[in-house]
């Protein structure tokens, strides 16, 4: 697969079977008019591209890849919606918590997200709108 033009984008990886992942990713899309952002699965051959080998193991973190650099966990969560602009930029605030308290939480929350939000069998399939927004 080519990247040449997903390197240059801001891609937000995600686990493809949990629930509470396709939510923000549906949520981020329904907010995106502007299309700053693409979405992949962890399980996918763009994360394979991207992604050291142990990002792609580890699926209870959504990654964002943007110039090349790789946030994780809070981090990931905070740029994201930062990127999205609005009333979302107020989340730069969040950065005044320390990582570690940030990251406590959002483990917690992951620890759990398949019992509180359940998981599917596979992967999301894309709407016709949203197509142009995922890549495998």
């Amino acid at each position: 697969m080519e990247n040449v033009d997903v390197k240059m984008r801001n891609v937000v990886f995600f686990d493809g079977v949990c629930h509470l992942c396709n939510g923000f990713v549906d949520a981020v899309i329904t907010r995106d008019p502007q299309h700053r952002f693409l979405f992949a699965p962890l399980q996918g051959s763009t994360a394979e591209a991207l992604l050291p080998a142990q990002d792609r193991v580890n699926l209870d973190t959504v990654i964002y890849y943007e110039s090349g650099r790789i946030y994780h966990r809070s981090a990931a969560v905070l740029k994201i919606l930062s990127g999205l602009g609005g009333v979302y930029g107020l989340s730069r605030l969040g950065w005044i918590i320390p990582g570690f308290i940030r990251d406590s939480l959002y483990k917690l929350i992951a620890k759990n997200r398949y019992s509180w939000f359940g998981q599917r069998d596979f992967c999301r399939l894309p709407t016709p709108s949203e197509r142009s927004y995922l890549l495998p």
